[in-house]
């Protein structure tokens, strides 16, 4: 790595960390807060989608960390992931649901705003997107 590219690393290792933090939160102490996210219209049990979902967030912070040469891919998958749980967000927002301190509508609408920077982080932090990747990296 060469100087000019420690700033992505540092983001992507900064990110692999926060999901694996975040998917084991999922398993012990926020389990509620998280099924306070699934939608009611997702036929599975809440606490199975929960669990699922740790799991997943732990293996992809893991990949982040531990699959350099994977990393474009693992960026996609990634910010893949982040698209697929925004419904959660948007179900909190839009049945005023209490969780994770985001106790009023303006806390739960500003939140939604996050979630393409998380998928913008994902791709910058992996040089999966924008452009062309310098030196092969």
């Amino acid at each position: 790595m060469t100087h000019r590219g420690w700033p992505r690393a540092f983001a992507r290792t900064l990110l692999g960390l926060a999901l694996i933090g975040a998917g084991t939160s999922h398993l012990t102490t926020l389990r509620q807060d998280f099924q306070a996210q699934v939608p009611a219209w997702l036929p599975l049990d809440k606490d199975f989608v929960v669990l699922a979902s740790g799991v997943v967030e732990i293996g992809l912070g893991a990949a982040l960390l531990a699959l350099p040469r994977q990393r474009v891919t693992v960026g996609w998958v990634v910010a893949a992931f982040f698209v697929a749980i925004f419904p959660g967000n948007i179900s909190q927002y839009l049945t005023r649901t209490d969780a994770f301190g985001l106790n009023t509508d303006q806390a739960r609408l500003t939140r939604l705003f996050f979630q393409p920077l998380l998928v913008l982080w994902a791709l910058w932090s992996t040089g999966a997107w924008p452009g062309p990747r310098a030196g092969g990296r």
